[in-house]
């Protein structure tokens, strides 16, 4: 059996990452085609106890106020979920034929960490190095919007917004994003202008998708 391709949607938050995950499922099931969508962190044990940290819903020893646990703390967290999250859900599906369609992998871990961390060259290879038997996307999209649009997304939403959710730090993930690629040299991935409205974005994104399947959009 062909396995199916795995696909990676990334950027900062507000970005729209969620959004066209869910959309870019649909057009794929509409083409008759198997899709799971799925995220990070994931539904698994240690994946439930990450977001439970990140809205503060869970107390971790020395954490205080709305600042995140330590940054390699998270990182070896996030380096945990995304194992079982790959033994226990992505590569059974890609084997089975599955397209998977992932809100966040790795990349956010290594943009987020390292920013926690100062921005230091040091806590990048560190992260990658965390997580360096994490299986490779077939495409990864990134979504590039301008920090201030992504502010005004999330006001919209409902809820508190996560410890990660500043507007300082957003600048500077931005920014990260932007030149994500020379960490990942060997990984596929296509830049977005995520600036547009939600079907412009949409219809780049199905460019992409269509190239890597060897298809016309």
């Amino acid at each position: 059996m062909i396995e199916g391709h795995f696909i990676v949607m990334e950027g900062i938050d507000g970005s729209g990452t969620t959004t066209h995950c869910a959309l870019l499922g649909d057009r794929l099931t509409a083409k008759g085609l198997p899709v799971h969508t799925t995220r990070e962190p994931s539904d698994g044990p240690v994946g439930v106890l990450i977001r439970q940290i990140l809205t503060g819903r869970v107390v971790v020893p020395g954490h205080r106020g709305t600042h995140a646990p330590s940054w390699a703390m998270m990182a070896t967290l996030f380096a945990a979920d995304r194992l079982d999250h790959l033994e226990a859900e992505i590569v059974p599906n890609l084997t089975d034929g599955v397209s998977i369609l992932c809100d966040r992998y790795d990349y956010s871990s290594v943009a987020y960490q390292t920013v926690s961390s100062g921005g230091g060259a040091e806590a990048a290879r560190w992260v990658r190095e965390l997580n360096r038997r994490a299986r490779r996307p077939d495409l990864t999209l990134v979504l590039d919007v301008d920090p201030e649009v992504a502010a005004g997304r999330r006001g919209s939403r409902s809820g508190s917004p996560e410890i990660y959710e500043t507007d300082v730090m957003q600048v500077e993930l931005a920014a990260f994003y932007s030149t994500i690629d020379e960490l990942f040299p060997d990984d596929r991935i296509r830049h977005i202008d995520a600036n547009r409205d939600i079907e412009g974005v949409a219809e780049a994104i199905w460019t992409e998708v269509a190239a890597l399947r060897g298809e016309s959009p």
